[in-house]
């Protein structure tokens, strides 16, 4: 995550400083920390074996522990953004392909936003609630900066000389 956004959120644009960032990371995790849930009753459950609809399902009615739920997708989500960018970056998909990816992700993002949330109960630290919470919320950050990119900066970003094809979706 943030691995081409913000630096050329920084270099490029003179709406904020990291040091403004992280002091507002800060503040929001803060807050986050304060609500998280109590996790008093919480124990561990053995290692069951889930189907992928049961994973699904379990997750969705906020009935799985927090990290199964929240470290499970955001790897694979990050994976795919990394790999996108990156794809994007070195020109071997369009303008417009990269668009489709991101919007791949960025549905189940708010599927995986919800169940963090309705599984923060299931953990055993108001630390890792508030971190993890804090973490989805960034994703959307991070999809905000894309989408600001792709609109005011697209030559910057994409590599507009060596995408022909697509040469028009960078202005």
């Amino acid at each position: 995550m943030f691995f081409y956004s913000l630096p050329l959120f920084f270099n490029e644009t003179q709406i904020g400083t990291p040091l403004e960032l992280f002091l507002l990371l800060i503040t929001l995790w803060g807050a986050l920390l304060i609500s998280a849930p109590n996790t008093d009753n919480y124990t561990e459950e053995t290692s069951p074996r889930y189907s992928l609809y049961q994973f699904i399902l379990q997750a969705w009615q906020g009935q799985l522990a927090l990290w199964r739920v929240f470290w499970s997708f955001f790897i694979l989500l990050n994976l795919g953004i990394f790999s996108a960018d990156y794809s994007a970056k070195a020109a071997w998909i369009s303008v417009s392909s990269w668009d489709d990816a991101h919007f791949m992700f960025f549905v189940p993002s708010i599927f995986w936003t919800i169940a963090v949330w309705r599984n923060s109960e299931n953990s055993t630290s108001r630390l890792e609630i508030g971190s993890m919470r804090l973490m989805t919320i960034l994703v959307f950050f991070e999809y905000a900066l894309k989408t600001f990119i792709r609109h005011q900066y697209p030559q910057i970003f994409f590599d507009c000389q060596e995408n022909l094809v697509d040469y028009i979706s960078c202005f």
